[in-house]
């Protein structure tokens, strides 16, 4: 992945467990049982939808532990803006190799980052307020763009997404900055 300008001031530790995060976030994003026994479209824009998931809960995890103070809470802002870089570094080099001309990368990015983040809040919303209606209405408009599967595999989707969300509020912020995460694979 190309480094961005932001990279060269960043402590490499930083750097280091970002990118092994989002090797680990990716990789569980790319589960074949997402696309193929929970409706998720095996596309260009289904993955991006998972990966959004995945790793737009990270994120908001490492943004929102209140755990930790001082430099350790720096650094999990930190690790959480370089998370969402390498992904959208990603996203940007995808693009390319897919053809897409450089005058329309930059507003293809834009759009998709306006999309991560509409995504989050609503995953957020409804995992804050235990509201499951909200979840599944949230993953049938984004994860399953008004196409969802039947109401069994969307509440199975819920539940995955629900003990995802539990995954990382599990994981301590020093096994995130160590570069220790580790995710179970749900059967």
């Amino acid at each position: 992945m190309p480094m961005s300008f932001s990279r060269l001031f960043l402590p490499k530790a930083i750097s280091e467990a970002a990118h092994n995060a989002y090797v680990v976030l990716a990789e569980y994003s790319r589960a074949p049982r997402f696309y193929r026994d929970l409706g998720v479209a095996d596309t260009l824009d289904g993955r991006f939808d998972m990966m959004a998931l995945v790793i737009g809960l990270a994120i908001r995890r490492l943004n929102q532990d209140q755990t930790v103070t001082g430099k350790q809470s720096k650094n999990r802002h930190r690790l959480a803006q370089e998370l969402f870089d390498y992904m959208f570094d990603d996203m940007d080099r995808a693009l390319r190799e897919m053809g897409v001309g450089d005058l329309s990368v930059g507003k293809k990015i834009k759009k998709m980052a306006h999309a991560f983040y509409g995504r989050v809040d609503a995953y957020g919303k409804a995992l804050d307020t235990g509201d499951r209606a909200a979840l599944i209405e949230a993953l049938q408009r984004n994860l399953y763009r008004g196409v969802a599967p039947t109401d069994e595999v969307q509440a199975k989707m819920a539940d995955e997404v629900e003990a995802l969300a539990a995954q990382y509020a599990a994981v301590p912020i020093d096994d995130w900055l160590s570069k220790q995460l580790v995710l179970e694979a749900r059967a």
